[in-house]
C-alpha cells in the first residue's frame, strides 16, 4: 500500500505570506462534523486533499506524522465512544503514545475526526468544524 502523504493539493495564495494554502481533511464521510469541515473547506475554495482513512487505513509513522502538527498526545486522537476504546482496558490518562497508536493502526474507526493539516505545518482537530478557521488564518 502506497503511503498517503499528508498534503499534495496546493490551493489559494495566502493573503498573509503570499505563499499558497495546501489543506488535507482525514475525512469519514459517515461523520456529520467530518462532512461539515469538509464543506467549510470547500466553501473557501480550499480543494483539501481527501483522505479517507477507514478505506486506507494509516500506519504508525503516517499518525506519528498527524500527532506532529497536531502537538498532541496521541490518546487525544482515540474516540473514547467507540466500543473498541473499552477494550484498550486503561483509564485514559494512563494510555501511552504507542498503545494509542497501536490501537488505531488495529482500528482505524478509534481515530477521531475530522483532523485538518494545513501547510504540512500545524493542524487541529476540528470538533467543532469551526476550530478549523483559526488554522485557516
Amino acid at each position: 500500500m502506497r503511503p498517503h502523504p499528508l498534503i499534495r493539493h496546493e490551493g489559494p495564495i495566502d493573503s498573509m505570506n503570499g505563499t499558497r494554502l495546501q489543506v488535507t481533511i482525514f475525512h469519514n464521510p459517515r461523520c456529520s462534523k467530518s462532512r461539515q469541515a469538509l464543506q467549510l473547506l470547500q466553501d473557501r475554495d480550499l480543494g483539501p486533499e481527501i483522505v479517507e482513512y477507514l478505506k486506507n487505513p494509516l500506519d504508525a509513522s503516517q499518525i506519528r506524522a498527524i500527532l506532529a502538527r497536531l502537538d498532541i498526545p496521541a490518546r487525544d486522537l482515540l474516540r473514547r465512544k467507540e466500543p473498541e476504546y473499552k477494550e484498550i482496558g486503561k483509564p485514559h490518562a494512563s494510555i501511552t503514545d504507542a498503545e494509542a497508536i497501536a490501537a488505531i493502526v488495529a482500528t482505524p474507526r478509534l481515530l477521531e475526526r475530522p483532523i485538518v493539516i494545513v501547510n504540512d505545518a500545524r493542524g487541529v482537530i476540528a470538533r467543532p468544524p469551526e476550530l478549523l478557521l483559526d488554522l485557516l488564518k
